[in-house]
């Protein structure tokens, strides 16, 4: 099968001054230019990728290219409909293989890793128990409502985390099933979890254990085995592929004894009417039983190609560049007194590119709309649908403003928000640098405009006195 795409972007620069062997990976949106509010245009520095990181060039070439053949999955019998049929599945046999899945194990397609641990959730067994940190994006956090949830204080070290866990496990009543549900890696502070022990303590309490990896698969090699974890989430807005996929792979024997996560089309083996009129349905046991309807393959031939792309390009490498990144990164923040980052384990932690922060006499969303408006880098602010772990690192109190997204203070009143700044494979030296100057000159110097408060949002005030006066200055 082959196909010219549409469109080619011209491959990213290598970093000269970048002592890492790899260069940054192709990526869609690399030579994109934004205006800034004081004049002229800027390459767009992306670093926001723990919310969603652009596609690779790769994956979006192989989807491109797969286009031309499109075709019903699963229920034709003509050459697109085999052909998309075998690429499907394929798919989830290439994602087997990233995730170092064991003998038995099942990938099933979802939407994100939301999803996936909402279709986890609505397979547990009766009178099952989860237990989950506070720690934990929503995700992960919020999903289990139909079941006992106990929610674990956010640890300080690692072995603080293993020792809770283990308490909490040998305390629970009725000794039942269980269920641990764990990050890999912070989407807050990027800090690393100790999911292997995490999964020892599990296991050895007769609990099994889901591993979210939404943060932790696009910077760091997953392995089943060796984590020994039952369940590994992920999605691929991560992973650098489009929006709309995700994955959910692991132990096949609760997801087989649930009731389909929707039912219809796909997710039936055989349905059949009574002589009452009524229906009789015969389940399937594989993973198609958690995937009625039309599935998304493209979205899950991306997940493939992605996984495909950073196995290419070899996770030693990445992870040695993406140390360099970090430790910039890190670097210039501290240089800058203002600044405080936030941390669960310490400086010495190992973490991913991912590093949230506040900054004193500043709310968070001026700070991150000046970075926007003033220098055309993008961040995130706000709580990142983590607002326990938010507000803990915060010490902040349970009323005080600040929600997902929408800081309700103006700019230069305080908020329960912070800043968070990530990046990863696609990141040139550049855009962190810049970034970090950027921290600097607005930290020592203020911002060059003037910012108003619109919908819950700070934003660059475009009215004519506003825009004469930032001028003047």
């Amino acid at each position: 099968m082959s196909a010219t795409p549409a469109t080619t972007v011209s491959a990213e620069p290598t970093d000269s001054a970048d002592p890492c062997c790899a260069a940054p990976l192709p990526v869609l949106g690399r030579d994109v230019t934004v205006p800034l509010v004081t004049g002229g245009e800027v390459t767009y520095a992306a670093l926001d990728y723990a919310a969603s990181a652009p596609a690779l060039q790769r994956v979006w070439d192989d989807v491109a290219a797969y286009a031309p053949y499109y075709g019903s999955v699963h229920r034709g019998a003509g050459y697109l409909s085999q052909l998309s049929t075998d690429l499907f599945e394929n798919a989830r046999k290439t994602v087997a293989e990233f995730l170092g899945c064991r003998e038995g194990d099942q990938v099933v397609f979802t939407r994100s890793t939301t999803d996936s641990l909402n279709l986890l959730a609505a397979a547990l067994p009766a009178d099952c128990q989860v237990f989950v940190f506070e720690t934990e994006h929503h995700a992960s956090l919020l999903p289990w409502r139909d079941a006992r949830v106990t929610y674990l204080d956010a640890p300080r070290t690692h072995d603080e985390a293993v020792h809770t866990l283990e308490r909490a496990l040998a305390d629970r009543d009725p000794y039942g099933p269980a269920l641990v549900c764990v990050t890999g890696a912070s989407n807050v502070t990027g800090e690393l979890w100790p999911v292997r022990e995490l999964a020892a303590a599990a296991h050895a309490h007769g609990a099994r254990i889901v591993l979210d990896a939404a943060q932790l698969a696009p910077h760091h090699p997953v392995d089943v085995r060796d984590l020994d974890v039952d369940w590994i989430a992920f999605s691929g807005h991560k992973l650098y592929a489009p929006f709309g996929s995700g994955v959910l792979a692991g132990r096949a024997d609760w997801l087989q004894e649930a009731e389909p996560y929707l039912a219809g089309g796909g997710a039936s083996r055989k349905v059949a009417r009574r002589a009452d009129g009524g229906v009789d349905v015969e389940w399937h046991d594989t993973a198609a039983r958690h995937e009625a309807g039309s599935p998304n393959v493209i979205g899950a031939y991306s997940i493939a190609s992605a996984c495909k792309a950073l196995d290419e390009a070899g996770f030693d490498a990445l992870v040695e560049r993406e140390r360099h990144l970090i430790a910039t990164v890190r670097a210039g923040l501290a240089a800058v007194p203002q600044v405080r980052v936030l941390s669960l384990f310490g400086d010495d932690a190992p973490r991913v590119g991912v590093i949230s922060f506040v900054v004193d006499g500043w709310n968070s969303s001026h700070f991150a709309a000046a970075l926007s408006a003033e220098y055309g880098i993008g961040v995130r602010d706000g709580l990142f649908c983590a607002h326990p772990l938010v507000r803990t690192l915060l010490g902040g109190a349970p009323d005080e403003p600040g929600e997902c997204g929408a800081p309700e203070a103006a700019p230069g009143e305080r908020s329960l928000n912070a800043i968070r700044v990530s990046f990863g494979a696609g990141t040139p030296d550049e855009h962190v640098e810049r970034f970090v100057r950027a921290v600097r000159e607005l930290v020592t110097d203020g911002a060059r405009w003037n910012y108003r408060t619109e919908d819950g949002r700070c934003v660059p005030d475009t009215g004519t006195e506003a825009v004469a006066e930032a001028t003047a200055a």
